[in-house]
């Protein structure tokens, strides 16, 4: 896999990978940026609940529950002495479809973090990585 990124102006950037689309990305304005698209940070955390909610909702359909809604948050609080660190990673799974018990839904997040979502893979050996579910 690779991307590309590209400086527009101050700290406003733009990047593509693989697939040629492109995002936008922008410091904040206390470090010289304009807040006038996702900091690379947000990226990161969008991209892991979309790498993992992709897969927890494919396991599911092959095994043929399928997935009427579905929603995932992250949140990711920073450490005091290094506020670019994460401490911790927690998911909150929401989702809604017929036959979906607790567990093939924990089965389900389970094999997404451990073995599918290369995102999860690698935030899980900088901090620990955790999750609970809701079945609507």
């Amino acid at each position: 896999m690779k991307a590309e990124v590209y400086m527009v102006r101050g700290l406003a950037f733009v990047g593509k990978g693989e697939t040629n689309h492109w995002l936008a990305m922008d410091g904040p304005p206390e470090f010289g940026g304009a807040a006038a698209a996702s900091r690379p940070l947000e990226l990161l955390l969008i991209g892991l609940a979309g790498c993992t909610g992709m897969d927890v909702v494919s396991i599911l359909t092959k095994q043929r529950l399928p997935v009427e809604a579905f929603s995932v948050e992250v949140e990711a609080p920073r450490a005091d002495e290094h506020p670019k660190v994460f401490t911790a990673i927690h998911m909150k799974y929401r989702l809604r479809g017929v036959g979906l018990t607790d567990q093939n839904v924990a089965e389900a997040i389970r094999l997404s973090q451990e073995k599918y979502c290369s995102a999860s893979a690698m935030l899980s050996r900088a901090c620990p990585v955790t999750f609970e579910y809701e079945i609507e």
